[in-house]
């Protein structure tokens, strides 16, 4: 229903790609946690508690120190610049055409590499639930993206993400209270654990890398939050570089609230449930725990409770991700073909919706593909690209006026291939202890200063090929939006 009023609201294509540009602190963070808290969050995080313990309490706490990065580093500058997507920012900042199509690539693929794993979320929380089989769970989230995303874009996709934050956390905490209720007044088991469950820094690889594990996990979640393409165009949709920084602070009470109730279900996960069915998974243990802890219908109530958290986050990321990957699949490739196709130029609203269609379906397809892997972890897999691309481009796009168009562009390759390389030889060999296996498997503490070096190593060999409109360009990114960038001789913003 709220994606049918988005739908009446939208009708410009600022509507479409950032909202008007008039969403208020308050809302755009509730938004910002309804897309942010996704399966990794809702179920992926309580499963890591459940199987490494203390060890896991790391993910919570790199996914919110994320917001601070942003907070201090690029969330109103992103605001002034006036650019709808990554690659428009990209393409304001360094005036080529290339990198913005390095971009577009990167955006997609991050945004695809974040998809899969809801799909397979939604897949066996239906499965798990109804006992309906996995490919009707990832095909009522693919209908149901298309639609809202299709229908009114940002505007209408705001609306709903801002309510299902709410619904996910009454969804998550209610259930939890109960539960934590019932378990006190019982006196019910305590947890069974060994002592590494915990002991921080022991992992579930027995080497002694631990400490450099976790530290380059923070680098991931802490940078690549500030890389995510779905995050960062939120901060395109606030009237100001103020009112997005209000907003990053509202998003970390929110996201501190969240996190603080997925650890109940790790820890009471291990006093009620064993990993000896067939079908365990751990991302499982928050829809399994209530019938273990209550009985009859006030068990199925909780269940379905946690299920409609479970969808609503499923949703809500998809359809922020779809949001993100369609703006910049619209303006760089289906808009383009088209008009070469039919000879004639066609509107942003019907270039959007086609461009939705096919920023869902392809990640659909693949999630029947991928091998099964823990949501959390799964989605840490997109951060480490993220941070290993966009965070330098950001950072020295902001902050250095001596980044050149081949320093960007070498920056963003280097991180993109050793990341995505690193990652890859994980997932076919898979986690090995040693160093090798350390770096391989949390590659972001030596492949984000890689990429950071490589951007300002080649931009100092190239100081000619810094952009002519680089101070023009920085003046509007600094400079408070109380004071008029016009009388500084500086484009008005949009």
């Amino acid at each position: 229903m709220l994606g049918v009023f988005g739908l009446r609201l939208s009708r410009r294509t600022s509507d479409f790609y950032v909202a008007g540009r008039t969403v208020t602190p308050g809302r755009n963070a509730a938004a910002i946690g309804g897309e942010y808290l996704s399966a990794a969050s809702f179920l992926g995080v309580a499963g890591l508690v459940y199987d490494t313990g203390v060890d896991a309490l790391w993910y919570p706490i790199g996914y919110t120190a994320g917001y601070v990065v942003l907070l201090v580093l690029v969330a109103a500058p992103l605001r002034r610049s006036g650019a709808y997507t990554l690659p428009d920012f990209a393409e304001a900042r360094l005036e080529s055409r290339a990198v913005r199509h390095l971009c577009t690539v990167l955006v997609v693929f991050i945004g695809w590499l974040y998809l899969v794993p809801q799909f397979q979320g939604a897949g066996f929380t239906l499965r798990l639930v109804t006992g309906a089989p996995e490919r009707l769970g990832a095909t009522v989230v693919l209908v149901v993206v298309v639609l809202s995303v299709a229908a009114g874009g940002m505007r209408s996709i705001t609306l709903v993400q801002a309510v299902q934050y709410w619904v996910k956390l009454t969804a998550l905490a209610v259930p939890a209270g109960v539960i934590v209720a019932v378990w006190w007044a019982t006196r019910g088991p305590l947890p069974q654990v060994d002592s590494s469950w915990l002991l921080p820094l022991t992992g579930e690889v027995p080497d002694r890398h631990h400490l450099y594990r976790t530290f380059s996990l923070l680098v991931a979640l802490a940078l690549g939050t500030t890389g995510l393409p779905h995050v960062v165009v939120r901060y395109y949709t606030n009237p100001d570089g103020a009112q997005a920084r209000r907003t990053t602070v509202r998003v970390l009470w929110l996201l501190g609230m969240f996190y603080v109730v997925t650890i109940v279900y790790g820890v009471l996960g291990r006093a009620y449930l064993a990993s000896s069915a067939e079908d365990w998974r751990a991302d499982t243990v928050v829809l399994r725990l209530p019938a273990q802890v209550v009985d009859g219908v006030p068990a199925d109530l909780l269940v379905a409770a946690l299920a409609g958290g479970a969808f609503a986050a499923f949703l809500s990321t998809s359809s922020g991700l779809a949001v993100a990957v369609t703006g910049v699949l619209n303006q760089d490739v289906v808009r383009p073909l088209l008009a070469k196709v039919t000879g004639g130029d066609h509107s942003e609203v019907t270039g959007f919706r086609l461009a939705a269609v096919v920023a869902v379906l392809v990640p659909y397809g693949l999630s029947r593909f991928f091998p099964e892997v823990g949501l959390a972890a799964f989605v840490t897999l997109a951060f480490v690209v993220a941070a290993s691309t966009f965070f330098p481009l950001l950072a020295l796009g902001v902050w250095w006026p001596r980044l050149t168009v081949p320093g960007a562009a070498a920056g963003l390759l280097v991180g993109a291939v050793l990341a995505t390389g690193a990652i890859g030889v994980t997932v076919l060999v898979g986690d090995r202890p040693g160093w090798a296996g350390a770096l391989l498997a949390q590659p972001a503490a030596w492949t984000v200063p890689v990429a950071l070096l490589t951007a300002v190593g080649v931009s100092l060999a190239t100081p000619h090929r810094i952009p002519r409109g680089t101070r023009r360009t920085l003046v509007r990114l600094h400079t408070p939006e109380s004071i008029p960038t016009g009388a500084l001789g500086v484009p008005a913003r949009r």
